[in-house]
Formats: C-alpha cells, sequence, structure tokens
C-alpha cells in the first residue's frame, strides 16, 4: 500500500504506452505497458488507464496523459500528431467524460521538462532546457520557471533547426535540420551512405577510436549538436541543459566533445553545465503523473 493518494500517469508514443499508477512524490506503485495499436488509439489508452486504476492499491485522484504533437495542453486538443494519425483530437474531454477523474493532458518532451525539474536533473533551476536526442530530437524550455509553448504550442521543434547551409535534406522539407546530423536515425543513415554497414548509432558510438567512418559521422554529430546549443544558449540563457533520449546515453563520447565545442563557441560568456537527465526514458510518465496531481487540485 502506498499510504497516500494516487494519480494515473501514461506516456503516449507511437509504439508504446507507458502507464504506471504513481505517488506524489514520483515513486510508481504498479506500472503497466503496452504496444500501441494501429487503430483505435484513444479505446486502447482508455482501457490502459482503467487497468490501472483497477491496480491501484489506494485512492486514484486523478490522471495525466503526455502524448506527442502539437496541442493547445489548456483544452486538451491535440492539433497535429503524426506518429498517432490524429487531428483536432478532443483528448481531454474524451478522457474526462470516460474515467469520470480530474485529467491532465501534456506535451510529452514538456512533461518530462517538469519532472526533471520537479524530481530530476533540474531541480533547483528556473531556467533550463531538456532535449531527448532519440529517433529525433525535441526541447522543453523553461525559462523564469515557466514552459515556452509558443503561439501555436509547436515550441521546442529543437531537431528542426537548419544549422547546416544547403545541407543534407530532412524529412520535414527542410535542409541542414539539425537532427539530421544528430539523432540515433541520421547517425545511423550517415554511416550506412558514407559506405558504412547498416548499424545502430550505439553500435556505430561502440567503433569510436577503431573505426575511422564512425569517428567522422559521430563528430559532425556533435559539432551540430554544438552549433545548437550555442544558439539556445545565447537566446534563452539556460542554467543547465539536460540530454536525455538513447543517443545521450553514449557517456563520455558525447559529454567531453560537446562541452569542449560548446565552450569555444561562445567567446564571451561562459558555457551552461551540460548534463544527463536523471529519470531516462521515465521522465515523460514521471511528468504525466506531476501534471495528473496539479488537475486534481
Amino acid at each position: 500500500m502506498s499510504g497516500g493518494p494516487l494519480a494515473l500517469a501514461v506516456d503516449l508514443g507511437g509504439t508504446a504506452m507507458k502507464g504506471a499508477v504513481v505517488s506524489e512524490a514520483g515513486a510508481v506503485v504498479a506500472e503497466l505497458t503496452r504496444p500501441t495499436p494501429a487503430a483505435d488509439i484513444l479505446g486502447a489508452l482508455v482501457t490502459l488507464l482503467r487497468d490501472l486504476r483497477d491496480v491501484a492499491p489506494d485512492e486514484v485522484v486523478g490522471a495525466g496523459v503526455a502524448t506527442p504533437g502539437i496541442l493547445d495542453e489548456e483544452r486538451g486538443i491535440v492539433h497535429y500528431a503524426s506518429n498517432l494519425d490524429w487531428r483536432e483530437v478532443p483528448l481531454l474531454d474524451i478522457l474526462q467524460s470516460q474515467l469520470r477523474l480530474p485529467v491532465a493532458v501534456g506535451h510529452d518532451v514538456r512533461a518530462a521538462g517538469l519532472a526533471e525539474r520537479s524530481l530530476g536533473a533540474a531541480r533547483g533551476f528556473d531556467d533550463f532546457a531538456l532535449i531527448p536526442i532519440g529517433t529525433g530530437v525535441a526541447a522543453a524550455l523553461i525559462t523564469a520557471g515557466g514552459t515556452i509553448t509558443g503561439a501555436t504550442g509547436a515550441a521546442g521543434e529543437f531537431g528542426h533547426i537548419p544549422v547546416v547551409p544547403d545541407g543534407e535534406p530532412c524529412t520535414c522539407g527542410q535542409r541542414g535540420c539539425l537532427e539530421v546530423y544528430m539523432s540515433g536515425a541520421g547517425v545511423a543513415r550517415r554511416y550506412a551512405e558514407a559506405g558504412g554497414d547498416a548499424l545502430s548509432a550505439r553500435t556505430i558510438v561502440s567503433r569510436l577510436g577503431s573505426d575511422p567512418l564512425a569517428d567522422r559521422i559521430w563528430d559532425e554529430a556533435v559539432t551540430v549538436l554544438a552549433q545548437g546549443l550555442v544558439t539556445m544558449t545565447l537566446m534563452l540563457d539556460p542554467g543547465v541543459i539536460v540530454l536525455g533520449g538513447g543517443v545521450s546515453q553514449a557517456g563520455d563520447a558525447m559529454f567531453g566533445p560537446l562541452e569542449r565545442k560548446v565552450r569555444a563557441g561562445l567567446a564571451w560568456r561562459a558555457a551552461p553545465a551540460i548534463v544527463q537527465s536523471a529519470l531516462g526514458g521515465d521522465a515523460g510518465r514521471t511528468g504525466a503523473g506531476l501534471l495528473a496531481f496539479g488537475a486534481a487540485r
């Protein structure tokens, strides 16, 4: 038994729905993860939340869902989520009517940023950025304690900053986007296109120092990320930059050269600390739980 109120939390992704029953301190009391179906995602999401409520050992006071896409967080409307094939989905209204609980809906990366600030690597910082680097790249941007959402809810598309003039094409239609070079998919694709084997980014990183092609592709990726972080630092002045996602687990191969390149790009000011996420892949789900408790108050 948890001995206190609980909330339901789901990090809704294109391939998996990561759910948990959580305490207000972020402790996981129970968890369920299920594949995201190709059809009737809403039905599967409601079923997961109901199943989580069934296994909760104490009173459930609210539910939170972190979702990808462009959304109006206040009204809980997902305007567009490409990997869910959603357009203008009134997610908040649907969930409240089905669950009859206070519900909060948040952007997955911004929810992860809330979790890192409350319970993770950004504790004590009112100005910071969380940048998950996985298949793609995004950012949660927090300044003066508030999360920047933008006029249309689309703030934080850090992966689509065009950092290489007339660079390689991106699936978004632009050229030279940051995530074309520094992302799990980008590193693997560029290595293979340059004549290497079809390998994951993790395996490519493991070959650093013994594979000149891996060294070159990775150095180019880190250089592009450093350019993006220099620009972000000059625009937002974060106290700390938190890197998450699978690619951030490259350890010294990432953080050592990245910190040197960021320092070199900032001629007249000190660089912010660059640290790894403390919550890792659970950050979005943890943030969804915090949103749920906020909705219950």
